[in-house]
């Protein structure tokens, strides 16, 4: 019998069944075979939220969780953010490959010349109520550039795909600065092709009346950092999604705008807002050993600690601390910080957390970054909207092309009514409907 295999013995017939192993896993489609009779649909997995089910196969993003690594197509994700930009990096997730100094050219002209928006897409946001939250004008629109594209619909045609990729890319900032622009009730501002990408952003957010607008460059850096660090992260809620809806031939526009709306949730993106809640809540630095305590107790929940992937510290976490410092001494620390950083030593050396393995995510230090930078926390998770988009499209491109994926269609067990007999109006008695908890 060859060794890559597993044998189950079903208790209930008998029957000893043989299944193969490729990779760590057996295809959940071979339990069918396991049945207790002709009329039996056969066995299945049941696995809420996809805790130990693997939905592809995939080369784009590798994460091990317990040793706290994260590569982009095999590079550690610490070299490309210290050695890398942001667009460098999305080709090689795109491509698979670092670009040469020729490619690269190529690339980040071609995407500042999708950055401009549509006339009617502009008017499109002006729509907007003025105190409509960011994320949402965003997700929106998004959406809407597929009324804007409709050649993006061909989502089998390579170079149709790549089109649209490009156009998000680049517009991707574009609609970003708008929806903060329309919150704040400031005239938009196009985008400036000699700029860098983030450099370009930072244009579109906060250029008031002067002439040319001139990023710093420590934050623009920064920024770029924080871009390379959030432009994927393997299979997460959002590109969950994004997978799910591009698995119906959805084309990308409207597949980058569930993704976002996945994204908007404050278990995904809004979690670096919760962060700053949570250091607004304590206060002083001096109160952090009675915040931990009450924690310790259950009565409260430590933001921006532990992550349902990584059982180590998140390396992303490291590299942000040190941009963070880099911000810090542009912008000056804040009370914020100051509170951060005794929560996280406290943490780190008390047992409690070290022995649940709750150390800084990626989201501990971001939103404090973020602040300092400028940026309100409504406009959080917009930021990690912008790199992820081209996480998303790689992973939705890479799905189209697998011939083994189909439309996504999850199985369910069935624990409602079984045949009810239909009672006619004047024979039902008062009810009352009550929502499930």
């Amino acid at each position: 019998m060859p060794l890559d295999t597993l044998t189950i013995t079903d208790n209930r017939t008998g029957q000893i069944y043989t299944l193969p192993i490729e990779n760590g896993t057996i295809r959940a489609i071979d339990l069918r075979k396991i049945k207790t009779g002709h009329d039996d649909f056969g066995l299945m997995t049941y696995d809420p939220a996809f805790t130990n089910t693997a939905s592809c196969r995939s080369a784009i993003t590798y994460i091990d969780g317990d040793k706290g690594i994260l590569r982009y197509r095999g590079y550690p994700i610490e070299v490309l953010a210290e050695h890398c930009t942001y667009l460098e990096v999305a080709y090689l997730l795109l491509f698979g490959e670092l670009p040469t100094q020729s490619e690269l050219k190529t690339w980040v002209f071609e995407i500042t010349h999708h950055t401009m928006l549509h006339e009617t897409t502009k008017k499109f946001m002006e729509g907007f109520r003025d105190f409509a939250h960011p994320m949402a004008m965003l997700v929106s629109t998004v959406a809407a550039l597929s009324t804007v594209y409709p050649d993006a619909k061909n989502v089998h045609d390579p170079d149709t795909r790549l089109l649209q990729i490009k156009r998000l890319i680049g517009k991707m900032p574009s609609i970003a600065a708008m929806s903060y622009r329309h919150m704040v009730g400031f005239p938009y501002v196009y985008p400036d092709n000699d700029l860098t990408y983030t450099e370009n952003f930072m244009n579109m957010l906060w250029k008031m009346v002067e002439p040319k607008y001139v990023a710093n460059p420590v934050i623009a850096r920064a920024l770029d950092i924080l871009f390379v660090l959030h432009a994927d992260h393997e299979q997460n809620c959002s590109t969950n999604t994004m997978r799910a809806v591009g698995s119906a031939q959805a084309d990308p526009y409207l597949a980058t705008a569930s993704a976002a709306s996945a994204l908007s949730g404050p278990l995904h993106g809004g979690a670096n807002e919760e962060v700053l809640r949570m250091l607004d809540e304590i206060g002083s630095k001096n109160n952090v050993p009675a915040y931990i305590k009450k924690i310790k107790e259950g009565k409260g929940k430590l933001m921006g600690f532990g992550h349902r992937v990584y059982k180590n510290y998140d390396p992303r976490a490291k590299i942000i601390k040190w941009a963070a410092d880099q911000v810090f001494e542009v912008t000056g620390r804040n009370a914020r910080l100051e509170i951060a950083l005794e929560l996280e030593r406290i943490a780190l050396e008390d047992d409690y957390f070290v022995q649940r393995k709750l150390y800084p995510n990626v989201d501990f230090y971001s939103g404090i970054m973020y602040q300092a930078m400028g940026f309100k926390p409504e406009m959080f998770t917009v930021l990690f909207a912008i790199p992820r988009t081209v996480g998303w499209l790689t992973q939705w491109q890479e799905m189209i092309v697998d011939p083994e994926q189909k439309i996504a269609r999850p199985r369910q067990i069935w624990i409602g009514h079984d045949t009810r007999e239909f009672v006619p109006m004047e024979k039902r008695g008062k009810t009352e409907a009550v929502l499930q908890k």
